[in-house]
């Protein structure tokens, strides 16, 4: 007798050949049944009964093909095909590659299905679809809507818009259940909300399912973050969504927290790059199923999928970072303006200076200003204090030490209560350097570019990159070296010795600190790092070097120095001082100096229509190589009232030539969404043909950067 495993194994060699031949005869009649190729080409399968077709949108993101395609859905796939869906389709396939009534070859790509129709308006043969990646439904028709909308005012294409819309797929987060959705919550106190006169009316329409729209420049300090928080959950105790959008993980993190404290766990969602792909796509399908209504997130969040939505809002609207760097380059204030527009929702533009954009929201009468008396104001706000270059000029400490008297007096008289916040326009330790003789700038022997001191140290080109070991002045002959800009580090470095027995910590790109204790200590920031101290506040504020951010060759020059100190004094206690080194008499200092925000926004926009500029118009900026630009500019069909700038020569990078050409393409309002159709129509001709990479042009509807 034979034992063990092996037995099996001689019983089936035992087998008698009738049986043999009927186990043959069942595997070849199955393998005749299945299709064969299944995974490719579903080769042989039969098509759903109903609805047989699929439209699908392919993520390719170029503007020819942005157009839905039509694919056959296999009857195994009928269930699970449903419209939102992801999907994988052969695309690239020619016409004369059909078998069988089915088109086949092409490579896998993803897609979305859009609809399912009873037939197609495509005669040929149709490729069948090859996966259903999930059966979760991620593409609604309002985000699918809203991301047309996009695509159109940007010239640009659908699939482009759904990466920036739509998360990368986690099947781990798919696989969780959502948890259930939570009974809306009680409406609010009004909290700081009565420190502006419409505050509390502004809070009791959202609770009772009004949609007003809103511009708030709110007062300095910490509260702005509760304060933003209880216009969600107002929101929320209507039964709506609320979704709410900032510029950073910092600033998300202050509206999660306060949000945190006035609803408890599970009312909302936090959308950011920080949170990790897996947990930020689990956050994403806790809010398109339903269970959470509302979300704070950075800008991708602007096309966070809430259930009923009744609040949009933004926060610090003029910072860069609500701009997207990607095509087709949608800015968030514009998107949630179209949310609100098309959602009947309220809208809500928040910060605590006021960008020309949003002013001119309230000049057209399109959103309400929502502002504190001057009382308020002037009792919250810090006192401001200027230095000009007539007093620097007097000022012997200014001249040694770049800081003059009456920063040092500030610097000390605060840290006997608190830590002190230093704003510095630059990071390193001398960006900038000059001769200390003639003050002729310091350039590179070999490109004559800039030198830069990025250590103590070293001296190289901000060009080229080389090394500068034995620079002397062309001018005057001088070896001794001088700093025309003075970066975080080497401002760090003199507060140092100033003050020995003081901490003194940095902030900037490299490392950006959230908090700092409330207790004496110097704080050396560049603009947008500046980190939030615990307790009241900073006890006092140093503004460093206003003439480098008011001396960019940019419309926004001004306006964006303004929304820098303001943003940076607002931190400092309503009893501390705040010293900028500025000309007192530049219209920006003065806004500073009475915390007016507003009207210098008013006051821009006024000159803004004057000249033609943006928001007052629309505009768009086309750059690329300069015959390239000549082709396009003279073969789109731009409106009749479309006026052309330019072109001219883009600025180069560490002395490279430069790269191209840019011209600005300007439309009175009402006539920019024909303006993008006719570049987006250009563009998608030009592609259609087969440009060369070297010869793209690149298209970009109201550049936030126009010089």
């Amino acid at each position: 007798m034979v034992f063990g495993k092996n037995a099996c194994v001689s019983s089936a060699n035992e087998s008698p050949p009738e049986q043999l031949a009927l186990i043959r005869e069942m595997v070849a009649e199955a393998k005749a049944k299945a299709p064969k190729a299944k995974p490719r080409t579903w080769r042989g399968a039969a098509v759903a009964e109903e609805l047989p077709v699929a439209r699908v949108l392919v993520n390719k993101g170029v503007l020819h093909l942005d157009r839905l395609f039509d694919y056959a859905v296999p009857a195994e796939l009928a269930e699970t095909a449903r419209p939102g869906v992801r999907v994988r389709v052969r695309f690239g396939a020619g016409s004369h590659r059909v078998h069988g009534g089915r088109r086949e070859g092409g490579g896998l790509i993803d897609g979305f299905i859009v609809e399912r129709c009873a037939e197609s308006d495509y005669n040929g043969a149709l490729a069948a679809l090859a996966q259903v990646v999930s059966p979760e439904v991620v593409l609604s028709p309002p985000v699918l809507a809203l991301a047309r909308a996009v695509a159109d005012r940007y010239a640009g294409s659908l699939a482009d818009v759904l990466q920036l819309a739509l998360p990368a797929r986690s099947a781990r987060a798919e696989a969780r259940p959502s948890p259930e959705p939570l009974p809306p919550p009680p409406v609010p106190e009004p909290g700081g909300w009565t420190r502006y006169g419409a505050g509390p009316a502004f809070l009791r329409a959202l609770a009772t399912g009004g949609a007003p729209r809103a511009v708030w420049t709110a007062l300095p300090g910490p509260g702005w973050a509760d304060e933003l928080a209880r216009a969600m959950a107002a929101t929320l105790a209507s039964g709506r969504g609320a979704l709410a959008v900032v510029p950073d993980g910092r600033t998300a993190a202050r509206v999660d927290t306060a949000l945190t404290e006035l609803l408890g766990e599970g009312r909302h969602a936090l959308l950011t790059a920080e949170s990790g792909p897996e947990k930020r796509y689990r956050q994403w399908l806790a809010v398109s199923r339903g269970s959470v209504r509302a979300v704070v997130g950075t800008r991708a969040a602007m096309f966070a999928p809430v259930r009923d939505l009744g609040l949009v809002a933004i926060w610090d609207d003029g910072d860069s970072s609500h701009s997207d760097d990607h095509a087709p380059f949608p800015h968030v204030r514009e998107v949630l303006e179209l949310r609100a527009v098309t959602d009947g929702c309220a809208f809500l533009a928040g910060g605590t200076s006021c960008t020309v954009e949003a002013a001119q929201l309230v000049e057209t009468g399109w959103a309400r200003p929502l502002v504190a008396d001057r009382e308020t104001v002037r009792s919250a706000a810090p006192r401001i204090r200027t230095v000009g270059d007539e007093l620097l000029a007097r000022d012997g400490a200014a001249r040694a030490a770049r800081l003059p008297s009456l920063a040092w007096e500030t610097v000390r008289e605060g840290l006997k209560s608190g830590p002190v916040l230093v704003q510095v326009p630059r990071r390193g330790y001398a960006p900038r350097l000059a001769c200390e003789r003639c003050r002729a700038p310091a350039r590179c022997t070999a490109c004559a570019g800039p030198l830069e001191a990025p250590d103590e140290r070293d001296l190289h080109c901000g060009w080229c990159g080389r090394t500068e070991s034995a620079w002397h002045c062309g001018e005057c002959g001088s070896f001794r070296l001088r700093a025309q800009v003075v970066g975080a580090r080497r401002t760090a470095e003199e507060l140092g010795r100033a003050f020995p027995a003081v901490p003194v910590r940095t902030s900037g790109r490299d490392h950006v600190l959230d908090e700092v204790p409330d207790r004496p200590a110097l704080v050396v920031s560049t603009p947008g790092a500046e980190p939030v101290a615990a307790g009241a506040g900073y006890a006092a504020a140093l503004l460093l070097d206003g003439w480098a951010m008011l001396g960019r060759p940019d419309l926004r020059a001004g306006e964006e120095a303004l929304r820098r100190w303001i943003a940076a004094a607002s931190l400092v206690r309503a009893e501390g001082q705040v010293v900028v080194v500025a000309e007192p008499t530049l219209r920006p200092v003065q806004a500073l100096v009475r915390w007016d925000p507003v009207g210098h926004a008013v006051r821009e926009l006024a000159e803004r229509a004057q000249l033609g500029f943006p928001p007052v118009s629309r505009m768009a900026a086309v750059a690329g190589p300069g015959e390239a630009l000549e082709a396009f500019l003279g073969a789109v069909e731009l409106p009749p009232d479309a006026e052309v700038l330019g072109p001219v020569p883009l600025p180069g990078r560490r002395g490279e030539p430069s790269p191209g050409e840019r011209a600005l393409v300007r439309v009175p309002p009402g006539s920019g969404a024909a303006l993008a159709a006719a570049l987006k129509s250009a563009q998608a001709a030009r592609m259609a043909r087969g440009v060369a990479a070297a010869d793209a042009v690149r298209i970009r509807i109201d550049p936030p950067d126009i010089g």
